[in-house]
């Protein structure tokens, strides 16, 4: 079920692009300028209902996979997933009872000739 609101969240995505590139430009970002009328808010065209649909459906794609996702990581925690362990209720953390890095998740020593700190090159 998440593949297929995603797919068409996407395809939603991709007609809200579409439709917006494809209205007329009236000049003047930001609303400002165009419609010709006094309260200086264009007419309704087909154009702009479609987008106003486009968008709600969107926002509504977005909500229905952000829920999915909550559902879905309910009971998993990152730590969890990284093997460490959680203190108990009302117990706090101390860095002893961290999880140690992986030697292979560490960047490597450099290797300086003569046991010298690396510098920077002088500006002169």
């Amino acid at each position: 079920m998440e593949n297929v609101i995603l797919i068409v969240h996407l395809i939603l995505a991709v007609c809200l692009i579409g439709i917006v590139l494809l209205q007329r430009n009236e000049g003047g970002g930001l609303g400002m300028g165009g419609g010709g009328t006094i309260t200086g808010r264009a007419p309704t065209t087909p154009l702009g209902k479609l987008t106003w649909f486009f968008a709600i459906c969107f926002i509504g794609s977005s909500i229905a996979l952000t829920i999915i996702a909550a559902e879905n990581a309910a009971g998993t925690s990152v730590i969890d997933r990284l093997g460490g362990t959680t203190p108990a209720a009302g117990q706090e953390a101390t860095p002893d009872e961290a999880p140690a890095a992986e030697p292979d998740l560490l960047p490597p020593a450099p290797v300086v000739p003569g046991d010298t700190p690396a510098a920077p090159p002088r500006a002169d």
